[in-house]
């Protein structure tokens, strides 16, 4: 899966690049060959906290597929726990996409 990722107010060195693409790699196994993934974009961002929160951070990943578009969004004080949270909320969007498909074929 190809992947756009795209670093506002942080320094995007190889290190978070290849944990992105590690974390949306794993997600390929939920997709499966029959859904195609048109788009994949991954934004990581320090986000303004209030003035005693410290550092926040902001992963957000917008997935397409056909005929829809998967958005998750996460904040935590920590990057790639943001970037985990955001590959496991993914997951649960992505098997339900492909329930609903299932579904719908059926004709349910």
């Amino acid at each position: 899966m190809k992947i756009r990722i795209k670093a506002t107010k942080i320094e995007l060195t190889d290190a978070i690049r290849n944990y992105c693409q590690d974390k949306m790699d794993m997600l390929e196994k939920y997709l499966g060959d029959h859904i195609p993934v048109i788009n994949c974009d991954v934004e990581v961002e320090k986000a303004v906290g209030g003035q005693h929160k410290g550092e926040i951070f902001r992963a957000e990943v917008n997935l397409e597929v056909p005929r829809e578009i998967l958005r998750v969004e996460k904040t935590e004080k920590d990057l790639y726990k943001a970037i985990d949270k955001v590959k496991d909320h993914l997951e649960l969007m992505i098997t339900k996409y492909k329930e609903k498909k299932i579904d719908k074929k059926r004709g349910k």
